[in-house]
């Protein structure tokens, strides 16, 4: 079993690494990953070895990638030790935030299968991909971050909601066009889990990381007052039910138009005009508590409240 960590990772976290070796049990190869790292060297040396990752949501995010372009996902098990600032697929999947609860779960050794998007450049989505506010609520969150916490992506997100007009865009979801040019965008997010944010907003409150389809979010939202209002209401889930978003369930989602960026698990692309994505159900196997092996996932149990339930179509 391979068990990859941040180097740089502080005396804490290191304690909670060793920590949670000793409790998987199972003979672990330790390997220290520096940021910008290819992972493709060390997968060759650890051939068909199941992988553990000591990190957040950006870190599964190279993993998958990695394993995705080396067509691995379906050969190896993957478990996760949070060890992330926002850990939101944690969240999603029922992993505990934990280290010690974690790595219990490794040791059990129950699986399940778990979707993954990718997109058409080779990437791939763990949590949450967003267009417009939600990549630019990242960039405003970041000064932010170490004296408001989780608080601070919500208040980026009205930040950039007043300072930055949106954009025009063509989105098809399915083959069906749902928003043109001619209409600003305030945001257009793909996610695999509900919460984004270290679970301080409740994006796709329907939404869960085992049932085959990713979740896409549009808002519309125009003026201070709405876009601020959009804000408030997505830290609760309760934006899905604005008349100007536009959210549901979907296999395949292409946006293009005027010059944008995708942050993507935290990451944030160089600019395009175009993406696309698409759902790849039970592509991957991830370590889970024994009774999440089974059944669907509770929606909106990673934000602690009950949901909209499953809608059968995108809805305006």
């Amino acid at each position: 079993m391979l068990l990859l960590h941040n180097e740089d990772a502080g005396t804490s976290d290191a304690e909670s690494i060793a920590t949670g070796e000793k409790i998987i049990g199972t003979p672990v190869t330790r390997v220290a990953v520096s940021a910008g790292t290819g992972l493709d060297p060390i997968l060759a040396e650890h051939t068909d070895e199941d992988v553990i990752v000591a990190g957040g949501d950006g870190s599964l995010h190279a993993l998958l990638r990695a394993l995705y372009r080396r067509d691995e996902l379906g050969r190896r098990r993957v478990g996760l030790l949070p060890l992330g600032t926002g850990n939101d697929f944690a969240r999603g999947s029922g992993i505990p935030l934990d280290v010690t609860a974690a790595a219990g779960v490794v040791r059990d050794g129950a699986t399940r299968t778990t979707d993954l998007i990718v997109d058409d450049t080779g990437d791939v989505v763990v949590n949450a991909a967003h267009v417009g506010v939600g990549a630019d609520a990242a960039d405003s969150a970041r000064p932010l971050k170490p004296h408001v916490g989780p608080a601070a992506f919500p208040i980026g997100a009205m930040i950039a909601g007043l300072v930055r007009p949106g954009k025009r865009l063509t989105v098809v979801i399915d083959g069906r066009t749902v928003t043109h040019p001619r209409h600003r965008n305030l945001m257009v997010a793909v996610s695999n889990a509900p919460t984004i944010a270290g679970g301080s907003a409740l994006l796709s409150p329907d939404a869960s990381v085992h049932d085959g389809r990713m979740h896409v979010t549009i808002s519309q939202a125009t003026g201070p007052i709405a876009r601020i209002g959009y804000a408030l209401r997505l830290l609760r889930g309760r934006h899905v039910d604005s008349l100007d978003v536009i959210h549901g369930p979907a296999d395949r989602v292409l946006v293009a138009g005027e010059s944008f960026r995708v942050n993507a698990d935290g990451e944030l692309s160089a600019p395009t005009v175009s993406r696309s994505w698409r759902v790849l159900p039970g592509a991957w196997r991830l370590f889970v508590p024994a009774d999440r092996a089974t059944g669907r996932q509770p929606a909106a149990e990673a934000a602690g409240e009950a949901g909209p339930g499953t809608e059968a179509e995108v809805r305006r």
